[in-house]
Parts: structure tokens; sequence; C-alpha cells
């Protein structure tokens, strides 16, 4: 435990200052935000109901992309609500026990899918290198063990990272310049040297980000290679644009990710930090909707099916 400074103590809870302190452009963000919270839950429990009701979509690929919609919806659905609770009202306060699990739910999520993205690229490269044998390598006992795998580890690194930040002495300011508690902008308030906490975020950054990012580099390195030794032309367009939807969204969130974890306190900017993890936080999870279903197939085939067997009943 830290010691703290004589005669002070610790804050019991946190001011949020969000976006704006205008009532008008609080009311104008809260709509656009509840807009942006709907679709993007809605679009990704779509393509997760779509993938439990089709039996043609319960392969491997496809029950990842589950699990990525599952982690979309979480992911906003930690900060989302909140942030709309507090655009409405003159309240912006978060008690430290709900900072601290806000902190830990929103960390463990976004460790997952940093994660759960290296899964994914491996499932590509294994259905593109072996197409024969996709099915036997990546059997249900192994997609099972990896998604568990993804997950503890995910928490795990989280607890980590949640509990260094939140066991610092918050001894003085309370204010929060975010929409939600994430580490950088909490850390910032921490009544002493934060150095030994930049270095051990640094080091789960490594393993968080830096090695996944790797090993997705390289599966699309061999994933490329096969392409290239693909004849057809139409064979090697097709096997590509499986592979284009994963870049786009590996791209959209691992970018601002790593600026904002993997950077010293002392370029800490609140106003440009805000924008840059609304982007990776909601945008992200909208994204994965549009890029997964609109150039897939299978994907609106299975809606199709749906839909006509819901008039059919009706």
């Amino acid at each position: 435990m830290w010691m703290l400074p004589q005669n002070q103590s610790w804050v019991s809870e946190f001011i949020l200052l969000g976006f704006s302190s205008d009532p008008t452009s609080n009311k104008i963000l809260f709509i656009a935000f509840l807009l942006l919270y709907l679709i993007s839950v809605l679009a990704n429990g779509l393509i997760a109901s779509l993938i439990c009701l089709d039996s043609n979509l319960h392969t491997p690929m496809y029950f990842f992309l589950c699990i990525l919609s599952l982690l979309d919806m979480g992911y906003v659905t930690t900060t989302m609500p909140q942030m709309l609770v507090h655009l409405l009202t003159h309240s912006q306060t978060i008690s430290f026990a709900g900072c601290w699990l806000q902190m830990y739910v929103f960390s463990a999520l976004g460790l997952i899918e940093c994660i759960f993205f290296v899964v994914m690229a491996y499932d590509r490269y294994v259905a593109i290198c072996y197409p024969l044998r996709y099915t036997v390598i990546l059997n249900w006992g192994l997609c099972m063990q990896l998604a568990a795998g993804t997950w503890a580890c995910g928490f795990f690194f989280s607890l980590i990272h949640t509990f260094f930040t939140m066991s610092l002495p918050y001894c003085g300011p309370n204010t929060i310049n975010h929409y939600f508690c994430e580490g950088p902008s909490v850390r910032s308030l921490a009544c002493m040297d934060t150095q030994l906490i930049e270095m051990v975020d640094q080091v789960l950054s490594v393993f968080v980000v830096v090695i996944p990012l790797s090993l997705i580099l390289a599966s699309y390195v061999h994933i490329a290679l096969a392409i290239l030794k693909i004849k057809s032309t139409r064979s090697r367009c097709k096997a590509f644009s499986t592979c284009f939807s994963h870049l786009t969204v590996v791209t959209f969130f691992y970018a601002p990710a790593a600026y904002l974890y993997m950077r010293p306190n002392s370029s800490y900017n609140p106003e440009q930090d805000k924008k840059v993890s609304l982007f990776y936080n909601v945008f992200t999870a909208l994204l994965n909707p549009v890029v997964y279903s609109l150039r897939n197939k299978d994907m609106k085939g299975a809606f199709l099916k749906i839909i006509g067997h819901s008039r059919a009943i009706v």
C-alpha cells in the first residue's frame, strides 16, 4: 500500500468532466451518442444472433466473429450508458469503487480484444495456408480453448494494470478530464511519482500490444505468400477479401490503443486523448459490423433467411 502524505486522505469519488459543460451542447451530444450506442449494440447483437441461429455459420471463423461482436457490445456498454446519464444530469460523479470496476472491466475487454485479433489472424492463416485441413486443425475443442485462454489472459493482465493504478494515493484533485475512468487520465491525479507504474504499463503493453501485433503481421506475411502462389486471379482476390475485413478492424483498433497506452504520462493530452479513446471505444464497435457484414455474402444470406422464415411464420 502506498504511504499517504500526513494530514491527507483518500478521495472517495471522482468527477468526470466529459466533453462539454454547456447544457445545450450536452443535449446534442446525448442524442448523437445515444444513436451511436444503440446502433452499435443492435448491429453487433444482430451479428451474434445470426451466427447462433444459422447452422451454415457454425464454423470457426464465424464462432470467433460472434465472440468479437459480444466483446464490442460489452466494450461500449462499460462506458457509454454512464456517459449518457452524465450528459443529462448535473451530477458527474463516480465512486472510487465504481471507477475501479469500470477501469478493470474496460481494460479487460480491451485486452481480450487485442489478443483475440491474434486468434482471428490464426484462423485466416489456417484457412488459406491449410484449407483442406482447416476443420481438423481448428476443431471445436481448440476453438473453445483459444477463446477461454484469451478471456483469462485479458482479465488477469487487466487486474495487474488496475490494481497498480487504483492503489496509488489520490489525496488531492479528483476531477478527471475524461468521459470515463481510463488508466492514464486517472493516474495523472495521483499525488506521487507514477514512473514505476508507467514502467509496469510499458511491460504489459509489450505483452498485449507489441507481441500480438507482431504475431498478426507474421501471420499475414505467410498468408500473402500463400495467396501469391494461387494462379487464378479470381481465387486470389477471393482469398484476399477474406483477410481484408480483419486487417481493417485491426488497424483501426491497434493504432489508437498503441498511441494511448504506449507512451509516458508526460505526453498526456486530455482533450486529444478523449477523442482518440472515443474512436477505438465506440467507432471500432460500429465499424466491425459494417466491415464484416456488408461485404459478406454468408451474413447477408443468413439475414435474408431469418427474415424469410419470420414472414412465413406470420
